[in-house]
């Protein structure tokens, strides 16, 4: 982390403040909520043992969001959310991701009970609702670069930073909900 400023000196840049600070931030926005996941992930049983419930309980409620919201929003959505940074996202997609997202809650909870069924759906609300902000967020974020994907590793899909951006804000709510109620 230090090295950065050291490299910064040989860089020889106009704007050696501007480059640490995008650094730094790049570092923050991505490995802190990777690195609280994987706390989330980390989750013993009272045997010890590793569970891993929790952490694709996780990934499933996102992806269960992530989908519904499309589906239903690319069906009957009329009413933009954020029209200034996507366009395409509606308050009826977010509702049907957010249904969705409920009822993959209850089904997650008679599989993996690691936590109770309240505890499941709550953690469906809070990914339902980071979840999207993350996605409008790295969707200003492209746009502010003009920028269409982050990457071309999964063609037609904006970019490996797409597959993520829900996580990248919903891991860290997660995760402070999870250890504030002792659940983790």
């Amino acid at each position: 982390y230090f090295l950065l400023f050291i490299f910064e000196l040989f860089r020889k840049s106009k704007h050696p403040f501007i480059n640490i600070a995008l650094t730094i931030t790049g570092i923050i926005y991505v490995a802190v909520p990777f690195g609280l996941f994987l706390f989330i992930g980390a989750n013993n049983g009272p045997d010890g043992m590793y569970h891993p419930q929790i952490a694709l309980g996780f990934l499933y409620l996102l992806w269960a969001s992530d989908t519904g919201a499309y589906l239903v929003g690319s069906k009957i959505g009329k009413h933009r959310l954020f029209e200034r940074i996507s366009p395409k996202k509606s308050w009826e997609g977010s509702i049907g991701g957010a249904a969705i997202a409920l009822l993959t809650a209850f089904v997650i909870s008679k599989f993996y009970m690691d936590l109770s069924l309240l505890d499941w759906m709550v953690v469906a609300l809070i990914i339902v609702v980071t979840g999207t902000f993350g996605d409008l967020v790295e969707s200003m974020l492209k746009r502010s670069l003009d920028i269409k994907d982050s990457g071309k590793i999964f063609p037609g899909h904006g970019g490996i930073l797409d597959r993520f951006d829900g996580l990248l804000l919903a891991a860290p709510f997660v995760f402070f909900y999870l250890s504030f109620f002792e659940r983790i």
